[in-house]
């Protein structure tokens, strides 16, 4: 009787985690590795601490709109692919120019898929995408502090849509400048 009891206390608070809503699951990796996502990396797009700075706004580096990447600052990818295209090499070598011309600015790679496959799958290949983009900048004397990378999947699509004129806008990766 014990044993059926205790079965069923199991399978009823199997039953209440199951209906529990879940959190988005955002991946944020840091210049030393992957770490446990916290509600640092969950920030929505209006929030005024994240500044963007688009190339040539000054002197510094300084300027832009809170949130959202420059209109120069993204990187597309193919359907499925977290290959960087050819189109883009100018785009991070002036990035890398620009990071290295100043040591103290960071940088956020935030890595987006479109809305097809499921949420793992979307998040994985996001991070494969900012990955790509932090690799390319490593490889240009980026130091590593400079660059933190997160996977957003599907989450924040850039345009609504399901056709492909709106998922190609939403394959990529937005270089984010940090404060």
């Amino acid at each position: 009787m014990k044993r059926i009891a205790a079965i069923a206390v199991v399978l009823l608070s199997v039953g209440l985690l199951a209906g529990c809503p879940k959190k988005p699951a955002v991946i944020d990796q840091g210049p030393t590795g992957s770490q446990v996502p916290s509600s640092a990396s969950t920030q929505s797009s209006g929030d005024a601490s994240t500044t963007v700075t688009p190339f040539g706004a000054d002197q510094n580096g300084v300027g832009g709109r809170n949130g959202t990447a420059a209109p120069g600052n993204v990187i597309y990818f193919d359907f499925d692919k977290a290959e960087i295209r050819p189109e883009y090499t100018d785009l991070i070598a002036s990035t890398a120019k620009n990071l290295t011309a100043h040591p103290g600015q960071r940088i956020k790679l935030e890595g987006n898929t479109d809305e097809r496959g499921t949420r793992e799958y979307n998040i994985g290949l996001g991070e494969r995408r900012a990955q790509a983009v932090r690799r390319a900048l490593l490889l240009q004397g980026v130091a590593e502090g400079q660059i933190t990378t997160v996977s957003y999947g599907a989450e924040r699509p850039a345009v609504e849509g399901d056709d492909e004129s709106a998922w190609s806008k939403n394959r990529r990766v937005e270089m984010v400048y940090l404060p």
